[in-house]
């Protein structure tokens, strides 16, 4: 494919020689991939009047939101206190990860504007797809200046990174993690090798976090297959993996599982046996209180 082809060259391009572009009064002259270069060239109207749009909330997981709930994502980001978006085309639009890194989630064209009585605007946007959204959730740039969430198109931003799903996230350590059932479904789904690998020659005790209730779940995984066995099951059953309580709640809400979260709380020795995981698993169990006042039930 041609973006497979350019992403790999962005990807891997180390020096690249000055460029000079003039693209309807958008000009560069750096060693660098803009994210502007690439939307031009995928056919965003350089004449517009076009913002750049990072989206942060340390009190709220927007990414999570917009992968779980994107009605209510998207009024988050229609509905502003100021009017921002006045006399604006086009925004591009990130949510912003750690220090400057943001992901890109979408061109969208302005349709209709609207100012309440309480000074808060409203405003109507159409996703543009048709060129952009295989580049969506793939694409990390470098935000410039992190105390101005919105900001011209003619500000470069560079890109760093075109990961190769959703969000590809490394596995790094064992202790080192935390995913959220979205990203267990994409790792297992896509068969993440690292993740796949790693998982697969580890038996240990696993916890589940509830982000919605706060209550929590403890599992231990001894089985050939390991962690990457046990946690498959929860994808496959929409969440609960067969635990009588988690079912309950999915089977109330079909869409509870996206409040979970996964993460290993110990890990066993490959050669352990059914009753030792299991006592070990107990042992947890007392220490969280997840009989009591979790979501464990023996």
């Amino acid at each position: 494919m041609i973006l497979d082809k350019y992403c790999a060259y962005l990807i891997r391009i180390d020096v690249i020689e000055t460029m000079h572009l003039n693209l309807g009064g958008y000009k560069r002259d750096r060693k660098m991939i803009t994210i502007q270069e690439l939307l031009f060239n995928r056919g965003l109207d350089a004449k517009s009047k076009i913002k750049l749009v990072r989206h942060k909330e340390n009190s709220k997981d927007l990414y999570n939101l917009y992968r779980t709930d994107k009605a209510e994502f998207f009024e988050y980001q229609n509905s502003q206190s100021n009017d921002v978006f006045n006399g604006v085309d086009y925004i591009v639009s990130f949510i912003g990860e750690e220090g400057f890194q943001s992901r890109f989630i979408g061109v969208y064209k302005l349709t209709d504007r609207k100012k309440f009585a309480d000074d808060h605007f409203e405003y109507q946007m159409e996703e543009v797809k048709e060129q952009f959204d295989d580049l969506k959730e793939r694409v990390i740039i470098r935000w410039k200046n992190a105390i101005s969430w919105h900001q011209w198109i003619k500000n470069e931003m560079e890109i760093i990174e075109i990961q190769p799903g959703l969000h590809y996230k490394k596995f790094t350590d064992y202790s080192d993690f935390t995913l959220s059932f979205n990203e267990l479904k994409e790792i297992v789904t896509e068969q993440y090798s690292d993740w796949k690998k790693m998982l697969s020659v580890t038996k240990g005790i696993y916890l589940i976090s509830d982000t919605k209730t706060g209550k929590l779940y403890v599992g231990s995984a001894y089985g050939e297959e390991g962690i990457w066995g046990r946690w498959c099951k929860y994808v496959l059953t929409n969440g609960h993996g067969n635990n009588k309580t988690l079912m309950e709640l999915v089977m109330d809400d079909p869409t509870h599982g996206n409040n979970f979260q996964f993460s290993i709380l110990m890990l066993l020795p490959r050669t352990i046996t059914a009753d030792e995981a299991i006592k070990k698993e107990r042992l947890f169990k007392n220490k969280l209180g997840t009989n009591s006042f979790g979501l464990n039930n023996n």
